[in-house]
Order: structure tokens, then sequence, then C-alpha cells
């Protein structure tokens, strides 16, 4: 596991919710925002860099995750409540402004409160799922449209208990092949094989897993056993209640319908990511939805654990994009 100066981990009460935080360094405040499956952890190696350049790298356990508040009501995972923790971090730590970094679920996470809060997050930057705004439709309506005669893996995660029935089974092995298989390590998709995106009738999302033959350079023994124990502490539920609520998200939202994100704004996807990939419409929008974008950038080979895949590139991308905009100074 990698050693980080400094770190320290403890809860912080955020107007009476408990949210987990791993942070290092002193300067300007930098909070990192997981997604699902995952954990502060994730982040590991943007903790180490960006503290060593200057900066308070701040990565919080999103509710649902690790000791962090798990309520059990689904619509206790809206993003208004999520962004509304960020916003709450930020206060507690005594940081009246941050750059907010998001990937997977944590884009939208780092988008909302970013929208929300301008006056706090004075920067964003997404990895993995570009910014897209609100939109006419209701997201349960066009995931459930994407399927055909299969099922898109949101919708799988829909029905409370389903996916927590089959992750049960071995989570350590679930994690696993979840993560190799979304990985740009995993083997290309052949003939029918079909993406692990989508869910055949009666079936389980880890009937297309793939697993690795050897230990992966990001994703360790260590590293899988790290995620792992986190998991038997937290459970799933919270973690899968996020997709339960986009429904709410959409009603929530209606405010800032088509609405642009003014902040200065990086944009980093991978070759070989999915929601990349499925994003290239919204990514083809980015000169009228992120007015002020710096750089949008795609990693080659990489897959969709971005930040831990290619540590380096998204090291000296971050760095590049605090410096473009003198965050801090």
């Amino acid at each position: 596991m990698i050693e980080i100066k400094g770190l320290k981990q403890y809860e912080i009460d955020v107007r009476g919710v408990d949210i987990h935080v791993a942070e290092a360094g002193e300067g300007p405040m930098v909070l990192f925002v997981h997604g699902f499956p995952e954990s502060w952890y994730s982040w590991r190696h943007q903790i180490a860099a960006v503290s060593a350049a200057g900066y308070r790298a701040v990565a919080m356990d999103v509710r649902g995750y690790g000791t962090s508040y798990a309520p059990k009501a689904i619509d206790e995972y809206r993003l208004v409540h999520l962004a509304g923790d960020c916003v709450g971090v930020v206060q507690a730590l005594g940081e009246d402004s941050s750059v907010i970094v998001g990937h997977d679920w944590g884009s939208p996470i780092a988008s909302a409160a970013a929208s929300f809060r301008p006056d706090i997050f004075k920067g964003i930057a997404l990895l993995s799922v570009p910014y897209t705004p609100r939109g006419d439709g209701k997201p349960s309506d066009f995931f459930r449209s994407l399927g055909g005669e299969e099922e898109f893996y949101i919708e799988y995660f829909q029905e409370p208990g389903r996916a927590e029935a089959e992750i049960s089974q071995n989570p350590s092995k679930w994690l696993e092949g979840f993560y190799f298989t979304a990985s740009g390590d995993a083997p290309a998709i052949i003939g029918d094989e079909g993406s692990m995106g989508f869910v055949s009738p009666g079936g389980e999302l880890q009937d297309r897993f793939k697993f690795p033959k050897d230990s992966l350079p990001w994703l360790t023994p260590d590293d899988l056993d790290f995620y792992t124990k986190q998991f038997e502490r937290s459970g799933f539920t919270g973690p899968l209640n996020r997709y339960r609520c986009v429904d709410f998200d959409w009603s929530d939202l209606r405010m800032y319908h088509e609405a642009p994100l003014t902040q200065p704004s990086l944009f980093i996807g991978g070759e070989k990511d999915g929601p990349t990939i499925w994003g290239a419409g919204s990514i083809s929008r980015f000169s009228s939805t992120l007015p002020n974008l710096i750089n949008s950038v795609i990693l080659p080979s990489v897959g969709h654990w971005i930040q831990q895949e290619d540590p380096d590139s998204t090291n000296s991308l971050l760095l590049d994009f605090f410096h473009s905009f003198n965050f801090g100074q």
C-alpha cells in the first residue's frame, strides 16, 4: 500500500452527519469525491501528489461508505444531500473555498455541489463521467430504453435487495471482477459475449465479469483487501441507493435545467472507459456546458479507474489545472 506522508483519518460532524475523511498537506484545499464501489482510498495516489505540491488534500468517504453516515432511507442519498455533505466538509474543516474533484458518481456529486455553491467551489475536475446538465427526460426511462431485451446495469440496481443478494455471495470476488472488467486491462469483448454493463434476462451482473490472471499494479491483493474490508463494515445498500435516487435528482434539479458550470473546469476520461465512451455526446457539448473548460483529455488505454490505472497522468493534469487558474495564489 502506498505511503502518504502526514496522512490523517478521522470523522467530522457535518451538521449532525458524521463523514469520514482522509487528509494530508497544508495549503489551499482540494476535496476528492469517490464513486461506486470505492472509498477515499481510491484517491491515495492523488492525496500523496497533491499534498506534496502544497495543497491540503482531503478525500471523503461518501455517505453510505466506510464509517461515514449510512442512513437506511433511499431518498437520503439524493444529490442534494451528498452535495450538502461536500459543502459541510469544507466548512467543518475551517475552509471557505476549495477545488472539488469527482470520479464516477463523485462526478455528478461534485457537479451538483459546484452548481449549488460556486462561492465555495472555485474549480471543478471531473473524471470518467462528463458533466451532463439536467435534461427533459426522466433518467429511469432513459436507462430502461438502453437495454432492449437485457437490462442496463443502473436499471438492474433499482430494485432494493436484488444487487445486494448477488454481491453477498462473495463480496471480494465480486469487487475484483467488477474492478477488472471495467478496467483498461480487461480483454476485449469477443463475438456475442456481451458488455458487463448489461444483464441478460434472469441473469446477474457478474455473469460477464472477467478476472485478472496476475496481480495488477493498480489493484494489488492489499488494495482489494482494503476495499473488501470497507464493504464488510458498511455493506452495499447505501452505495446502491445512490442509483435509486436518479429520478429524485431529476425532480430536485429542476431549477438547474440545462444550466452550465461556470467555474474553471477539467475533464479526464479513459479511452476504454464505458461512461466516457457513452458520454461522447456530453463531451461534445462542453463548449456550452463548461464554458470555462481548461482542458479535456482522454487517456489512452485507460479504463474506468482512471486515477488508479494512470495516477501519474492524472496527477500531472490535476496539478496543471490548479496552476492554470492560480488556485490558492
